[in-house]
């Protein structure tokens, strides 16, 4: 039998890659993001049949309860909590509501998603909820959306220790910067980026998968040079840290 899994934010990106890699591992697909027309073009990119595919902004409520309901069901083994938004800017320059819609996709909707999964989860089912490499510092010029995925990091590690002895799986991911359309949506390039730090969405979505079929840490650090980065940055003190970030941040560069 089949293995179902729901994937928002996946109509292109790391949320697709994915999706093209659990489908090709036999798992039937449930593809969520808010373009119907981008998402009936990704579901022609996966193997096999049987998937799905759900239109919603998970920034409105009513569309987030619909997805809600359908992961009440108990019918998925897996959730990939992929959707997520960021603005690069300084803090005072961004409009608030704009911020405050930030908050509410990548920590509100991850949240009301994970509960919806968890209260029917059983044995052996998995909830990924994808952060950042920012979960582990500050950004200046990316504040809001820095502070968000120290919240995923956070909340995912607890739900692991609770529900690990249920035999039910609960892992952050961070990956660091990827060559996706994610940056351009949040006011920046990857071009913004130093080159060696960037990640493409295959590598990015292969450890992930990996990591999923491995389940053994509650929080992984996607890619050898993040990982190295991540260290030389424990090495340094916080202020020398933040100063650095302020520096190569998109969202200071004006």
């Amino acid at each position: 039998m089949k293995k179902k899994v729901l994937i928002t934010g996946a109509s292109g990106g790391i949320g697709l890659e994915i999706a093209r890699r659990l489908a090709s591992q036999n798992y039937q697909v449930s593809l969520v993001a808010r373009s119907e027309e981008k998402l009936n073009k990704a579901i022609k990119d996966l193997d096999g049949t049987g998937h799905t595919i759900l239109v919603a902004d998970l920034t409105d409520k009513d569309n987030l309860q619909k997805v809600a309901e359908h992961l009440k069901t108990g019918e998925y083994d897996v959730l990939i909590n992929n959707a997520g938004a960021g603005i690069y800017g300084k803090f005072i320059d961004i409009p608030l509501d704009e911020q405050l819609a930030t908050m509410q996709l990548n920590m509100n909707a991850l949240v009301t998603l994970s509960y919806a999964f968890l209260q029917n989860a059983r044995q052996g089912d998995a909830l990924v909820n994808i952060g950042s490499l920012l979960a582990h510092s500050s950004l200046p010029g990316g504040s809001v959306y820095a502070a968000t995925k120290g919240f995923v990091a956070n909340f995912s590690e607890s739900l692991w220790y609770e529900f690990k002895k249920k035999g039910i799986f609960v892992m952050g991911f961070n990956p660091g910067a990827a060559a996706s359309d994610f940056h351009s949506h949040a006011g920046g390039h990857t071009s913004d980026f130093p080159k060696f730090v960037m990640s493409s969405v295959e590598d990015v979505a292969e450890e992930l998968v990996r990591a999923l079929e491995n389940r053994r840490k509650p929080r992984v650090v996607q890619g050898w040079k993040n990982r190295f980065m991540l260290f030389g940055f424990k090495l340094l003190s916080r202020k020398s840290a933040i100063n650095i970030m302020g520096q190569i941040s998109p969202g200071m560069k004006n």
